[in-house]
């Protein structure tokens, strides 16, 4: 056997059961030898499209994805959506072929782009190191939660590999919180009186043991956009926290007098820029990296380990006052404007162009409850962020780690792989659905039944609504309309154009259908009102 074939299977013992990629003449065999040893083989049309589906596939299964490159321009091509895994901490394997001649026109420095993305780097060095690298390499991404980039030189793929299988890493024990730690965390719950806990990304799984604990100290219940849908159907639940939380869950946030972070930086977006802390309000934050405590803020208390673990040794010490901010006339209005929809609007919809907040608030209504969104970058993404519903934590799939506009359709393509049982739904503007276009291709190819939704307002919205009120010229970033159903039609879709309520009959007629094709949405939103959220983003530029 040789190396290439040796480190395909190996990935694939080691627990590797997806993998996305493009294939070339320097990624052929190894690919092969995942595929034949047990892995789904998903070929994308973009490497930069692969990318981000290993991505998604990798936060929506819980396990590590690989995606398959080939050597230079292959990792180029793919360099944005490892850079948002990298960001979001994925656990994710990059094999990718390496030239090793540097009079190939594939000749780059692949060890500093990993790097400079945020990746750790590796290589297979020699054949008698092959199988022993690609295990570390998936145990690295497995346990560290890191995007590892494997290089695979080519001229030692071809080389004779050792005859053994070599063993597969076992997961480390989670260490326990420290028992003082416990201790400081219990002493902040006890001491507040309107404790809010926020969940982020290393939240995900352990609703039950923040409930519990919630439910002994009062606390009310949010979440990081990541985590979305972590406390779905809790009647203390606040939902997201930050530039897209709810007037009524600001509030609430700002005024309470305890903000711990479960597994959450508590950075910029999540906290509004430190508006949502009151003055005087302890800040505890809990993760499982040292180095993440009091990264993004100063904090009050830190304690490092699991958040399940941390959260069931509180409770188990906990004691006092169980009321916290669960009061009648908080529960009442949670009842009562705990979602966006509950917001009164004036509908800005006519002459031919719907209002955003109208279309998502009836596609939320039309979709089954079992869904999976995934949204796109732009000045669009708060409307389906917002105003869909989600089932739980495992239903909402938001890459948007480095802010690149052009992931939601690969975004949405892995997730559907990751949870065939809920409908996949795809959120995107116009920028970004022509930016990821090539992929329309493979949800056809791979008979996803999939609803794409682009919402067209015929320009890069976000910089047409910062610049404009400026005066500058914006003829940089409007464009004519464009006809995304025309487009969507050509590659197998059903489809249809929604410029008000009435035409949203065909999402209906769709879904009551066989669903035998995917089907796009080409909504022509309205244009003039800027999105009350990209003031709190432009903060951060």
């Amino acid at each position: 056997m040789n190396v290439a074939r040796a480190v395909g299977e190996t990935l694939v013992r080691c627990g590797v059961d997806t993998v996305f990629g493009v294939v070339g003449s320097g990624n052929f065999h190894t690919t092969n030898a995942m595929a034949g040893a047990g892995a789904r083989y998903v070929a994308a049309r973009h490497e930069g499209g692969a990318a981000t589906m290993a991505d998604a596939y990798a936060r929506m299964s819980g396990s590590v994805a690989a995606l398959s490159l080939h050597q230079g321009c292959g990792l180029t091509n793919a360099l944005t959506g490892i850079t948002e895994a990298a960001k979001s901490r994925t656990p994710l394997v990059v094999v990718t072929a390496e030239a090793t001649s540097r009079r190939s026109n594939f000749s780059v420095d692949q060890t500093a782009l990993a790097e400079a993305v945020g990746a750790v780097s590796m290589r297979i060095e020699s054949a008698g190191d092959a199988l022993a690298q690609a295990s570390r390499a998936f145990a690295t991404a497995r346990d560290g939660r890191r995007v590892v980039v494997l290089n695979l030189p080519l001229d030692v793929q071809g080389e004779e590999a050792r005859a053994d299988r070599g063993t597969v890493p076992e997961v480390p024990p989670v260490p326990a919180p420290a028992p003082a730690d416990v201790a400081r965390l219990a002493e902040a719950i006890q001491g507040a009186r309107r404790p809010v806990f926020v969940a982020g990304r290393g939240a995900r799984g352990y609703r039950a043991e923040l409930v519990d604990l919630a439910d002994r100290c009062g606390a009310l219940l949010a979440t990081s956009a990541v985590a979305k849908g972590l406390f779905r159907g809790d009647p203390w639940d606040l939902d997201v926290s930050g530039g897209f939380a709810t007037p009524l869950a600001a509030e609430l946030i700002a005024g309470s007098d305890l903000v711990v972070g479960w597994g959450c930086a508590l950075n910029m977006w999540t906290m509004r820029h430190g508006r949502l802390i009151a003055d005087g309000a302890v800040v505890v934050q809990v993760d499982v990296e040292p180095e993440a405590l009091g990264a993004q803020r100063d904090i009050d208390v830190g304690v490092v380990g699991d958040v399940g673990a941390v959260a069931r040794a509180v409770a188990a010490v906990l004691e006092g006052d169980p009321a916290g901010s669960r009061t009648a006339e908080v529960r009442r209005a949670l009842a009562e404007r705990g979602r966006w929809r509950d917001e009164p609007f004036d509908d800005a919809g006519g002459t031919g162009l719907i209002d955003p907040r109208t279309l998502t608030i009836a596609l939320d209504d039309l979709l089954p409850a079992e869904r999976v969104v995934a949204v796109d970058s732009g000045n669009f993404m708060g409307y389906p962020s917002m105003f869909l519903d989600v089932p739980d934590e495992h239903g909402f799939c938001f890459t948007q780690a480095f802010q690149s506009v052009g992931l939601g359709l690969a975004t949405a393509i892995g997730a559907a792989l990751a949870r065939p049982d809920r409908l996949p739904v795809a959120a995107l503007g116009d920028g970004g659905a022509l930016m990821g276009a090539s992929e329309l291709e493979t949800v056809v190819r791979l008979g996803l039944p999939m609803v794409v939704v682009v919402y067209d307002d015929a320009a890069y919205g976000a910089e047409v609504h910062h610049f404009g009120p400026d005066g500058h010229p914006l003829d940089t970033v409007r464009f004519p309309e464009t006809d995304f159903a025309a487009i969507a039609r050509g590659h197998g879709f059903s489809a249809a154009t929604v410029r008000d309520p009435g035409d949203l009959a065909a999402v209906g007629e769709w879904l009551a259908g066989p669903r035998a094709t995917p089907l796009l949405v080409d909504a022509k939103v309205t244009r003039d009102r800027p999105s009350w959220w990209l003031e709190e983003a432009f903060r951060g530029h």
